[in-house]
């Protein structure tokens, strides 16, 4: 039997770091200009949802993103530490190029095996993957047969569509996630199903 419960799961807008082609990780960092717009047009795909909460990340540029959304609903963002970006440790602010230079055996592990890398003083894909089950399996029966919003990072949007299609952290880079992209989540006979994955219809025309 098909269960009503949803997750709808949304990464965060456009930060002048993504544009920089940064890592952002714990920076807490402003959505810029086009990050706005961003997070109004989700806003208005959302607005009709039915979600009975709206949960963030407590970093800046993810709570700019779900307050649209929820004012839209008649809700208030809560935040959810555990929906954090990932700890890239010694890496946070280095630009792609930088994190080559300084680090190329890890470098070449992130891109190549993405699942067997540990940022120095910082997180792995795991560690980020074993938190974010815990805090959206206690979101999720908070609100049995309910929609709730997440709204997050790039990394956990992967890692946590990874679990859904029962795949290892290996598989990081083949899940895409664009700024202020939706990805529906349901359920069916007691398991989590990926409905739509990278939605960025409703962004068309910004940026």
């Amino acid at each position: 039997m098909d269960s009503t419960t949803r997750i709808i799961l949304v990464r965060h807008g456009q930060t002048a770091w993504n544009r920089e082609e940064r890592f952002r990780g714990r920076a807490d960092l402003p959505l810029d200009e086009t990050g706005l717009k961003q997070a109004e047009a989700t806003a208005r795909r959302l607005a009709g949802c039915g979600a009975s909460a709206v949960y963030s990340s407590p970093l800046r540029r993810t709570v700019m993103t779900a307050e649209p959304i929820a004012a839209g609903l008649g809700l208030s963002v809560q935040a959810l530490e555990g929906l954090i970006d990932i700890d890239y440790g010694a890496w946070q602010g280095l630009s792609t190029e930088e994190a080559r230079t300084q680090d190329a055996d890890l470098y070449k592990r992130w891109i190549e095996a993405p699942h067997t890398a540990t940022f120095p003083d910082g997180e792995s894909l795991q560690d980020v993957r074993d938190r974010v089950i815990r805090v959206i399996g206690k979101a999720l029966a908070e609100h049995a047969d309910k929609t709730i919003i997440l709204v997050s990072h790039v990394v956990v949007c992967r890692v946590f569509i990874c679990t859904v299609l029962g795949l290892d952290n290996s598989h990081f880079w083949q899940i895409g996630q664009d700024t202020c992209a939706v990805n529906i989540i349901g359920m069916r006979e007691g398991k989590l199903v990926l409905n739509s994955m990278n939605d960025t219809c409703h962004l068309k025309g910004i940026g």
